[in-house]
C-alpha cells in the first residue's frame, strides 16, 4: 500500500508499479489540506493499479519513468482503440471488478459480522444484476428500477421485502457507485433518489403478568435463560455470547463484553453496549440456581448439553414461538423480549438514564421515540398522577385562603 511522504519540505507519492517502487515529488507544501489530496489522488492511483488501468503518464507526465512504462501503456491504448471509440469515452471499470476491490478495502475497517452482510448482499443482489455493467454506463433509470425490483421480490417469511430491508440493500449500491464516480471521474447517476420511507420500529412488548406466564410455561432448561432476557434487556448476541467470567454474583453485576455474532465471539456492537448491568434479586437467584444445575459445562452461561453455543434460530423456533402459543399469547419475535425490559423498567419509574445505560445506549433519545408510548398502557396511570397533583395543589392554595 503506498503513501505520501515528505520530502524536503514538499509531499510526495510512495507506491509501487510493476514491481518497481516509484516516488514521484509535487509542489505542494506539506500541510493537511495537501495531504488530503493527494491522498484521494493516491488512492485512485491505487484502484486503477488494481484493475489494470492505471497510466503513469497520465499523472506524472514530465516524470523519468514515462519511458520505462511506455511500451505497456502504448498496448493498453491500442486494446482501447481497437475496441471503438464507445468503449474509451468514459474509463471505468465493470461493476463486478470495482465491487470486489470496493469490498476488500473495507475489511479492514469493519467487523467481520457487517463484513459478511454486505458480502451477501453484494453476491445474492447486486452482482447478478450490476456485475457485467460498466460503472459509467449505470444510470439512474438502472437504479429505479431495480429498487422496484427488490419491492416484488418475496422475503423468508413468504412476505414483500420492507422498506428497510430495501434501504439496507440499496446502500452499498450507493456507496460504491458514489466511490467509483469520484475516483474514475465521470458524473455519479445516483442524484435526488432518497431511501425509502421506514415506519416507525414495530415493538410489541410483553406486560408484566404476560412475562410470568411465559417463564412458568418455558422448558425448565430455558427458564434462567429467558428470566435474563425479559429482566436485563440484553441483545440475542449477548446474551448467547455472554460468559461465567463476566457474572460477578459478590456485586451483581453482569459486565457485557463481548457478542455471539454467526458463531463468533466478537466485541459489543458500540463502545455504549460496552457496560456493566445490575441485576435484580430474581435474576441473581435464578443465575445462581443455573449454575448449580449446570456446572461448569461451557465457558458460556447459556449452552447445550454438549457445551456448545445456543442457536438463536434454534432457540425461536423450538422454545420462544413454541412457549409463546402454549400461553395463547400474541407471535412476535424473540427481540421483543429486550423491549419489554425497557417498557418495564419505565413503568416501574426507574431513572431514563439508568435504563438507557443497562440497554446499551448512548443517550435516552431512542427510550423516549421508542418506548414511553407504551408507559400508560402498562401503568393504567394516563396522566392521572399529573391530575392528582395539581389537584392537590389547588385545595392546598384554597385551605391557605
Amino acid at each position: 500500500m503506498g503513501s505520501i511522504r515528505e520530502i524536503r519540505g514538499k509531499l510526495a507519492f510512495d507506491f509501487r508499479f510493476n514491481g518497481l517502487r516509484c516516488r514521484e515529488l509535487s509542489k505542494l507544501d506539506d500541510t493537511k489540506v495537501n495531504r488530503k489530496r493527494l491522498e484521494q489522488i493516491l488512492k485512485r492511483i491505487e484502484s486503477e493499479i488494481t484493475l489494470g488501468q492505471f497510466v503513469y503518464k497520465n499523472y506524472f507526465p514530465n516524470s523519468k519513468r514515462v519511458e520505462k512504462f511506455n511500451e505497456i501503456e502504448v498496448k493498453k491504448v491500442e486494446v482501447r482503440l481497437s475496441e471503438g471509440p464507445e468503449e474509451i469515452e468514459l474509463d471505468s471499470p465493470h461493476f463486478s471488478e470495482f465491487a470486489l476491490l470496493w469490498l476488500s478495502e473495507k475489511k479492514i475497517e469493519w467487523r467481520e459480522s457487517n463484513y459478511a452482510t454486505v458480502e451477501d448482499v453484494l453476491n445474492l443482489h447486486l452482482l447478478p444484476v450490476f456485475g457485467d455493467k460498466k460503472l459509467s454506463d449505470i444510470k439512474k433509470a438502472d437504479i429505479l428500477n431495480f429498487r422496484s425490483t427488490l419491492a416484488k421480490v418475496t422475503g423468508r417469511t413468504n412476505g414483500k421485502l420492507s422498506a428497510s430491508r430495501i434501504n439496507h440493500i440499496m446502500t452499498p449500491l450507493r456507496v460504491i457507485i458514489n466511490e467509483a464516480a469520484e475516483r474514475f471521474e465521470f458524473t455519479s447517476p445516483w442524484k435526488n433518489i432518497k431511501a425509502l420511507p421506514v415506519p416507525r420500529t414495530d415493538i410489541k412488548p410483553l406486560t408484566l403478568d404476560e412475562v410470568l406466564l411465559f417463564i412458568s410455561k418455558v422448558p425448565i432448561t430455558y427458564y434462567c435463560y429467558f428470566v435474563v432476557r425479559f429482566f436485563m434487556g440484553l441483545r440475542t448476541g449477548e446474551i448467547d455470547g455472554l460468559p461465567w467470567k463476566n457474572i460477578d454474583f459478590k456485586n451483581k453485576q453482569i459486565y457485557i463484553h463481548q457478542a455471539l455474532v454467526r458463531g463468533k465471539v466478537i466485541a459489543t456492537k458500540t463502545d455504549g453496549s460496552y457496560r456493566t448491568i445490575h441485576m435484580n434479586e430474581f435474576v441473581y437467584k435464578a443465575l445462581l440456581e443455573h449454575k448449580k444445575k449446570i456446572g461448569q459445562r461451557s465457558e458460556f452461561v447459556f449452552s447445550n448439553v454438549d457445551g456448545s453455543y445456543l442457536s438463536n434460530r434454534y432457540v425461536s423456533r423450538h422454545v420462544w414461538y413454541p412457549t409463546l402459543a402454549l400461553c395463547f399469547l400474541e407471535k412476535r419475535n424473540p427481540y421483543q423480549t429486550r423491549h419489554t425490559a425497557a417498557t418495564l423498567w419505565l413503568a416501574a419509574g426507574e431513572s431514563p438514564e439508568w435504563i438507557a445505560h443497562q440497554m446499551g445506549h448512548s443517550s435516552t433519545t431512542m427510550l423516549f421515540r421508542v418506548y414511553s408510548r407504551y408507559v400508560p398502557n402498562l401503568t393504567r396511570q394516563d396522566g392521572s398522577a399529573f391530575d392528582s397533583i395539581l389537584n392537590q395543589k389547588i385545595i392546598d392554595k384554597k385551605m391557605e385562603l
